[in-house]
């Protein structure tokens, strides 16, 4: 395996991993910024109130896109697999 293929297995994997965690961290991120709006208009400041939306949110995303997910990780491990014996050589 020479060092051109495994730069190119790593970036698969980096955008593999950052394509699966994106919709997470922008829900996290899009619910957060908008909680922190609300408790900057109503002086409200209690620690529930940004958790349990963001929970919710992310949960939601999760049973959204579980279909989508499972299929890439699935094309990426078959991907992976079908280049193992390049990576003997």
């Amino acid at each position: 395996m020479d060092a051109g293929f495994a730069a190119e297995i790593l970036k698969m994997m980096i955008f593999q991993a950052v394509a699966l965690a994106a919709p997470f961290l922008l829900t996290a991120m899009v619910i957060g910024l908008a909680v922190s709006l609300f408790q900057a208009v109503t002086s409200i400041h209690e620690q529930t109130l940004t958790f349990v939306p963001k929970a919710l949110g992310v949960v939601t995303v999760l049973l959204l896109l579980l279909p989508w997910m499972i299929q890439s990780m699935i094309e990426f491990a078959t991907t992976i697999i079908q280049k193992m014996p390049q990576m003997v050589h």
